[in-house]
């Protein structure tokens, strides 16, 4: 291996495609992947948002493989490991991968490590609650990573909608790596997402790479149902008039065991899959699935993360997911191969009151004084003496800590009032923005413009001309035209007088949508803004 920092962009470009052709068998590159990988290699971090099955994953592995030193590879879930390990073993002594998880021994842990000191192993996989584990983050540093690749990025974020607590220190954490270069990767990420990443994780000289979200051979399609009977036959009939594979998500785990039963009995495989069987039936159905053993898999959105199977024909959506962030990644896990896919949502709008619930809470604020106070003794660094101190669980400890962390504009000195009242503020904003998504999910589904493009207008994209494929564009209600409005732009920043400052999200003919820092996501009357003048462009 040789280090690419100083290579000029067209040797670096060459360099790229021999490698991606002689160790990982592509003979071309995807669309954003040169230019992430020459990026990291001119000795920049880069976030890369790409949607589902864009290749993502070759841009750490290249770059790792030209960079000198291991690569560190953080990546959430066991089962999402174990498929990234497997697939790097065609690329035989370069691409050698191990993990350091709860999986394995610690024999094995040190096993491994050895094989890095080695130089046996290009690629570290590990959690990112490993990674907050003080003996093993030392092991890792000792090693001098080159470059640490952080997959499903946006579970860093607040303002995500799969925010993780152990993602959340992970900027501080890598930097006592040795500060290597970053590579962090997401298939969802709204402008503010992405600039929350990059800020969390203290990407440093970044590039941005966008690859775009539209995914032309999926065709979107919503059915209403007044009934539950009604949508559970709906989305019976839509499973059996799909052939090959598929996924479909329920809300509930009790919903998966019930639409698993249905669809059985009528004569498809199915396996199922739900945080609430034990870790072996989950990799067992997952296996199964990936190995094509069974066609459908009923489950809960606990399935599917970094999922890499090409041939998924359809996804449906027995009931409302809680935000469009949470749907178009379902949704992108369908026609992988490029081959026409379909993806339908079961809508009954009482579904939504589902999303509501599943939404954070804000923490009780004798919980907040109770961390606050033992943080103000003990330090934030020992999370274990603050949940002995204070008899809550580590969960609860660690969200309260991260919302903390978040106040960093609150002065050190400030009243144990103060603060509490900061925190408790933050956990209702962050409540409010994950209720404002449920409220796009019922715009998404109550739509009569293209669905492709209400979708790309969430994520900061502009679609030229309907998609064509989508039920409203099928039925003719989608209309084409530009409603694009000069004082409005897209992402331009503007203040509401009670909702504060926000970005502009979508422009509609009658209807704008900001994303309010505050307050989440809010569409507003086109008439009543100019009429009011209830927006001010910043």
């Amino acid at each position: 291996m040789s280090a690419g920092g100083a290579a000029d962009g067209g040797a670096a470009a060459g360099r790229i495609r021999e490698t991606a052709r002689r160790v990982f068998g592509h003979s071309s590159l995807l669309p954003g992947q040169g230019e992430a990988m020459r990026a990291l290699l001119g000795g920049h971090d880069v976030l890369l948002v790409s949607p589902t099955g864009s290749g993502k994953s070759l841009t750490y592995q290249v770059a790792g493989v030209l960079l000198e030193g291991c690569t560190v590879v953080v990546s959430p879930l066991l089962a999402l490991q174990h498929d990234q390990i497997l697939g790097l073993e065609d690329g035989g002594a370069r691409t050698r991968a191990v993990r350091i998880s709860s999986e394995e021994s610690p024999a094995e842990h040190e096993d491994a490590l050895e094989r890095v000191r080695a130089g046996e192993v290009e690629f570290l996989f590990l959690s990112p609650e490993q990674l907050a584990n003080d003996d093993v983050r030392s092991a890792v540093a000792a090693l001098r990573p080159s470059l640490v690749a952080v997959d499903e990025a946006h579970c860093v974020s607040a303002w995500g909608h799969d925010f993780r607590p152990d993602y959340f220190r992970l900027g501080e954490l890598i930097e006592e790596l040795g500060s290597p270069r970053v590579v962090a990767m997401t298939a969802t990420a709204a402008p503010p997402v992405r600039e929350d990443i990059v800020e969390r994780l203290h990407l440093r000289e970044h590039r941005l790479v966008v690859t775009g979200f539209e995914r032309e051979n999926i065709a979107l399609s919503v059915q209403r149902s007044a009934t539950v009977e009604q949508q559970r036959r709906a989305a019976l009939e839509a499973v059996a008039a799909t052939e090959g594979s598929g996924i479909v998500y329920c809300r509930t785990r009790k919903a998966t065991e019930e639409y698993a039963a249905a669809i059985e009995e009528q004569g498809r495989s199915v396996a199922i899959y739900h945080a609430g069987l034990p870790r072996k039936a989950r990799a067992q159905a997952h296996e199964r699935f990936m190995d094509g053993e069974v066609e459908v898999m009923v489950a809960t959105s606990a399935f599917g993360m970094g999922i890499d199977k090409p041939d998924i024909r359809f996804v449906v959506h027995a009931q409302v997911p809680e935000s469009p962030d949470t749907y178009y990644q379902e949704v992108g896990r369908a026609g992988r191969d490029g081959e026409p896919a379909a993806a339908t949502l079961m809508y009954r709008p009482e579904d939504l009151s589902l999303g509501r619930f599943f939404t954070g809470g804000v923490p009780k604020r004798d919980d907040v004084a109770a961390v606050v106070a033992a943080v103000r003794r003990l330090g934030d660094d020992d999370r274990l003496r603050i949940q002995e101190r204070t008899g809550l669980g580590p969960r609860k400890v660690g969200r309260i800590l991260n919302l903390l962390d978040l106040e960093e504009h609150v002065p050190s000195a400030a009243r144990p009032s103060d603060l509490v009242d900061a925190v408790l503020e933050r956990a209702e904003g962050h409540r409010k923005l994950q209720h404002s998504r449920v409220e796009m999910m019922r715009g998404y589904a109550e739509t009569t413009r293209c669905r492709s493009d209400f979708l790309l207008a969430y994520f900061g994209e502009e679609q030229a001309e309907p998609c064509g494929d989508c039920d409203n564009c099928v039925a003719g209600t989608a209309t084409s035209g530009d409603w694009r409005h000069p004082d409005l732009p897209l992402q331009g920043r503007v203040r509401h007088d009670e909702f504060g400052e926000g970005t502009v999200t979508d422009v509609e003919e009658d209807r704008v949508t900001v994303l309010f820092e505050d307050v989440g996501y809010r569409t507003l009357s086109l008439a009543l803004v100019r009429e009011h003048e209830l927006l001010e462009t910043l």
